[in-house]
């Protein structure tokens, strides 16, 4: 498996509107566009090759929701680009790594996804993405 890069960080936010605003008026970093996932708002905010993901959940009873309860607003997941999603878990599997996702599930930009526990990865929230081919 070859990462390729750091495709972006995601921050659990509880408005990702107000959240975007503040990267706009505190470090001049503007949204780009914002795009529904599922049940979540995720507004991008370009930083050179990366990107931060502001995510808000817009059900109460959410997974970012839920984080944001337990955590507070912040960082959630580190994403890294990988050429073959399929064979990355495979891979990943045969070492013994615990995944959250056994397949990979649509995500933003019509990517394939998948998130690795953060019990194998030093307590990190590590998402797999593919891009779209």
């Amino acid at each position: 498996m070859k990462i390729k890069k750091i495709t972006h960080i995601g921050v659990g936010v509880k408005d990702a509107e107000k959240a975007g605003r503040l990267f706009q008026d505190f470090l001049s970093l503007p949204v780009s566009h914002e795009e529904m996932v599922g049940e979540l708002k995720v507004a991008f905010v370009p930083v050179g090759e990366t990107n931060l993901e502001l995510v808000q959940s817009t059900d109460p009873a959410g997974v970012m929701n839920k984080f944001i309860e337990k955590r507070g607003e912040g960082i959630h997941h580190i994403a890294l680009e990988v050429e073959d999603i399929h064979s990355a878990l495979e891979e990943l599997k045969a070492k013994g790594v615990p995944l959250i996702d056994q397949q990979p599930r649509p995500g933003a930009h019509n990517t394939k996804v998948a998130f690795l526990h953060p019990k194998g990865t030093l307590g990190i929230l590590i998402e797999l993405v593919e891009p779209e081919h």
